[in-house]
């Protein structure tokens, strides 16, 4: 049977999702951890590749197992007791043979967390942006995103992606409302929001770090826009820090149906 497993992680102590020689990642120590609780060995593919030290308040998983379903599906408790504080379970359901976490994302959604004054409990999970930045000019270059398809600009050099189109269909800043209570770092004032089909490697922080030249007045509209057309990486911003980046949302063509310790979560 193949199951969808919903977790979430802070990745302060990784070197990102992806198992690598020789470095601690967050999908090493869910494989490890699946592994001891099933008995046997397992393999992880996540829905994404986040970097190093760049966290997910929602990551979704799939692996395979012949367990039973009635005993892999009350599992949560068991792993969290192996993974720690960082890496929580949430829960894990039964999905079609052929499902595939990565494969079928139909979009995925990242924010990048801010605030205007500093606080002594976001501990590295927000940027604290100067009181002078100007949001509304970054919400008009950030709409020039969605009118573009190549971010060959905003793109990690050297990488083994075959191509880098991308569709994008909402980026904006915004604050963090009542809604958002118990998923936003503490401290945090808003974010930066991008919603797309798939991502680049290092591509959120160098869009959020080209942005905040626009927001200090150091590149203007149209400035921004070539950045885009010359589809050069030295082009653009620097990439801003990992931490308080999160994979925040994957949408599924299919409704997964979690549950988080005997309660409904979809």
């Amino acid at each position: 049977m193949r199951y969808f497993m919903h977790l979430a992680y802070r990745g302060a102590a990784y070197h990102g999702w992806q198992r690598q020689p020789g470095d601690i990642t967050v999908q090493q120590r869910v494989e490890e951890a699946l592994s001891t609780v099933l008995r046997h060995p397992v393999a992880v593919t996540g829905a994404g590749r986040t970097d190093a030290g760049v966290s997910a308040s929602c990551m979704i998983a799939h692996f395979d197992t012949d367990v039973p379903t009635e005993r892999v599906t009350s599992l949560p408790r068991s792993i969290n007791s192996i993974l720690g504080q960082d890496i929580v379970v949430y829960g894990i359901v039964p999905v079609h043979p052929d499902a595939h976490a990565r494969f079928d994302a139909a979009a995925r959604t990242y924010r990048y967390y801010f605030a205007l004054r500093r606080s002594p409990y976001s501990d590295g999970l927000v940027w604290f942006a100067p009181p002078s930045v100007d949001f509304d000019a970054m919400n008009r270059a950030a709409a020039e995103l969605l009118t573009t398809s190549d971010f060959t600009s905003f793109s990690k050099l050297h990488t083994d992606t075959k191509t880098n189109i991308c569709r994008v269909t909402a980026a904006s800043w915004m604050p963090v409302t009542p809604a958002d209570a118990g998923r936003v770092p503490m401290g945090a004032e808003g974010y930066f929001e991008i919603t797309a089909d798939r991502f680049l490697r290092n591509m959120v922080r160098a869009i959020v770090g080209t942005l905040v030249e626009v927001g200090r007045g150091k590149l203007s509209l149209e400035g921004f826009r070539e950045v885009i057309g010359r589809r050069d990486r030295c082009a653009a911003g620097t990439s801003m820090p990992g931490g308080p980046l999160f994979l925040h949302n994957i949408q599924y063509p299919y409704p997964l149906d979690f549950e988080i310790y005997g309660r409904s979560y979809d």
